[in-house]
């Protein structure tokens, strides 16, 4: 079993095609491609498609092609998706394809014909968490995947105040500080998680940059190494 290296794919206005148009699997593959900008060819014989996606191709936001797969489909795309599995002929001919083309593929739980596998993914605001087990059990990263988004669990209420953390990002890269993750994590406690989230919104934006200015240093003791952060070199 392969460790896969974990990546987020930019696919703006890149061609993902998706082979198999049911209302589950077909479906929710083209729909997540569309989400995140790609350009979305879906392959799948009229009576294996779903209703929705014959919306979405009969108001041009996708391409349609009314049949199985065809040798030379993959030309142009830079990422696939085999979502109707069922044939194994056809499996292995896409797969061969991919590889000769240098396409990326994902065949849904076909892993050893796969170049990527798809985790089990949480979205909050601006923050995406990915679940992986390697493909050896959608069942368990499906499962952690619940288990994380539960009121229950507190991990993403960081994600609910990203837009706070981003726009104080911005005041403080804006002034030049030397900021390391080491500090803000020091001024990113549960307290201020409380005051960001339920309280006063600006009055903890204003906290925080204040905490963080007043560590502002050139040398990050003690709050760890700076190498990770661009930092810009002295005038002579």
């Amino acid at each position: 079993m392969p460790r896969y290296y974990g990546i987020f794919l930019d696919v703006q206005d890149r061609l993902g095609i998706v082979f198999g148009g049911d209302a589950h699997e077909g479906q929710r593959k083209v729909q997540y491609l569309r989400e995140c900008g790609a350009k979305v060819r879906l392959v799948a014989p009229e009576d294996e498609t779903s209703p929705k996606l014959k919306e979405l191709a009969a108001a041009g936001d996708i391409e349609w092609e009314k049949r199985k797969y065809q040798p030379g489909d993959l030309a142009g795309a830079w990422i696939a998706i085999v979502a109707d599995t069922s044939s194994k002929e056809i499996n292995e001919a896409v797969s061969a394809e991919a590889k000769e083309r240098n396409v990326l593929l994902n065949v849904m739980d076909v892993t050893p014909l796969c170049t990527f596998i798809a985790p089990a993914l949480i979205h909050r605001n601006e923050v995406t968490v990915a679940v992986s087990t390697a493909g050896s059990s959608p069942a368990l990263a499906r499962r952690l995947r619940e288990e994380m988004t539960a009121d229950t669990c507190q991990c993403l209420r960081w994600a609910n105040v990203g837009p706070i953390l981003a726009d104080a990002r911005k005041d403080v890269r804006g002034r030049g500080l030397v900021m390391c993750p080491e500090k803000w994590q020091t001024f990113m406690t549960p307290a201020w998680l409380d005051e960001a989230q339920f309280g006063d919104s600006a009055k903890a934006q204003a906290d925080l940059i204040a905490g963080l200015e007043s560590v502002s240093c050139k040398s990050c003791a003690p709050f760890g190494s700076c190498q990770r952060i661009e930092t810009p070199a002295p005038h002579h």
